[in-house]
């Protein structure tokens, strides 16, 4: 499904819906056959697929289009991790060290003992 086309993937989008509405109006008559009923489901589920392989380009295609021009993504291409995570500071952030711990750090090293197996 991937390296179809747009074009291939609505076609494929439009014949499915139809057929879903041809099932589901079939549904509703007294004599509807329960295996055409039964289709319903996985026609549903192709439709979700193909919408989804739509959606993935889409994004793929917005992303690399953000990362050529550079600057801030829009809010529904960045990463969604939780909250708290997007809020952590990035490990450079973290890593820094004010004057005054650096000049502790350097002339006051962490002491080394000789420990006796």
């Amino acid at each position: 499904m991937r390296n179809k086309s747009k074009s291939e993937l609505l076609t494929q989008l439009e014949s499915l819906k139809k057929d879903l509405s041809t099932l589901r109006t079939t549904q509703n008559k007294p004599d509807g056959k329960n295996a055409r009923v039964a289709r319903i489901g996985g026609i549903r589920k192709n439709i979700a697929r193909v919408m989804t392989v739509m959606n993935q380009d889409t994004k793929s295609k917005l992303r690399a289009h953000y990362a050529a021009k550079g600057g801030p993504l829009p809010t529904d291409l960045r990463v969604k991790a939780t909250r708290a995570i997007r809020r952590r500071l990035t490990p450079a952030q973290a890593a820094k060290v004010t004057t005054k711990q650096a000049k502790k750090d350097s002339n006051f090293p962490m002491r080394t003992y000789a420990v006796k197996p």
